[in-house]
């Protein structure tokens, strides 16, 4: 994939597609926070039925998983949405983390083993997209200024390729939406985690608040 491909303009495109359409289609939508999920559900859930999959075995410890499903399950809740939303949590499963990222635990944030993590949520996001006859599916990542998005939709488009499903290309921090997600999460009063999640990103910003 060439690295100066616009993906908001790739999701313009199959915005008016899907309007013009004049269906609904159902998106499976990879979650992995509240505060990401604001953002991304107010600007889609007028095109698609959305079903949230909170799939992330990186998160540790298990007490910030459970908080993070708490209050995505607050929000989803408390939030006006023109069309529904469904919510599926997958297994608290470290040990799939840990597997994938055996040899790479002194990578820095954003490197690689942060590639094969994505690669690792897309795929059972993909595989459960074939499983559940959805339209499309995609993932919220893309509204962190820390992930990559062009890793991101590589990866989706690869494994849409593979299972046969088709991929949502995004790249949800542009238009100001990363700035939107910090606004709705004060509205809402969400907890904002200051780590990614893993225990290698939780390590690597206790470092960071120790040289200060």
């Amino acid at each position: 994939m060439k690295k100066n491909v616009n993906f908001q303009q790739k999701l313009d495109e199959k915005l008016v597609e899907i309007t013009d359409s004049q269906t609904v289609p159902n998106l499976l939508l990879h979650v992995c926070c509240a505060p990401c999920s604001s953002y991304v559900l107010e600007y889609l859930s007028s095109y698609f039925r959305i079903s949230l999959f909170y799939y992330n075995p990186n998160i540790a410890p298990k007490a910030e998983f459970d908080k993070r499903v708490n209050e995505l399950k607050r929000f989803t809740g408390e939030f006006p949405l023109q069309n529904p939303v469904t919510i599926e949590i997958g297994d608290y499963r470290p040990e799939e983390f840990y597997a994938m990222a055996k040899g790479l635990e002194q990578e820095a944030e954003g490197g690689i083993r942060c590639y094969h993590c994505y690669e690792q949520r897309l795929e059972q996001t993909a595989k459960k997209c074939r499983e559940g006859g959805y339209d499309y599916f995609t993932t919220t990542l893309s509204i962190s200024p820390h992930k990559n998005a062009l890793w991101l939709n590589e990866i989706g488009e690869r494994l849409a390729q593979k299972y046969g499903v088709e991929y949502l290309y995004a790249d949800f921090k542009k238009r100001n939406g990363y700035q939107r997600s910090i606004q709705l999460s004060k509205e809402y009063q969400l907890y904002r985690q200051d780590y990614c999640g893993c225990i290698f990103s939780r390590k690597e910003r206790e470092g960071e608040s120790d040289t200060k």
